[in-house]
């Protein structure tokens, strides 16, 4: 992500826009809600997954103008799609694990190795 929005200058730009009139206030309250509501913590008109959900569209379109394939045919965008899967189920991995030690696991830990290794 921070490639698609660091390395093209209209990314940056667009990156800047989206957060230029953020006021001091919003951000001390995002930073104190996010922590507790992840992807659903409201923010203006709408959720801090809406504001994931564009800054990942202006990553995207960083990436595909970067234009950086691995020889597959298969540029940088791909990197996206997991955080894409995130923002869009606004559910993030710890939500995910909560969610699962909470019903599918009946409150046990051990099940969090096998489901989750690599």
């Amino acid at each position: 992500m921070w490639v698609g929005l660091l390395y093209d200058d209209t990314a940056r730009a667009a990156a800047a826009d989206l957060i230029a009139d953020w006021s001091l206030a919003e951000i001390v309250a995002l930073r104190a809600e996010v922590p507790l509501q992840a992807l659903k913590t409201p923010f203006r008109r709408g959720t801090v997954k809406d504001v994931a959900l564009a800054m990942l569209a202006i990553a995207d379109q960083g990436l595909r103008r970067r234009n950086r394939g691995d020889g597959l045919g298969r540029d940088e965008t791909r990197y996206l799609n997991p955080l894409f899967r995130i923002a869009e189920s606004a559910l993030s991995p710890a939500e995910e694990l909560l969610a699962a030690f909470e019903r599918r696991w009946d409150g046990r830990v051990d099940p969090v190795f096998c489901e989750y290794a690599y």
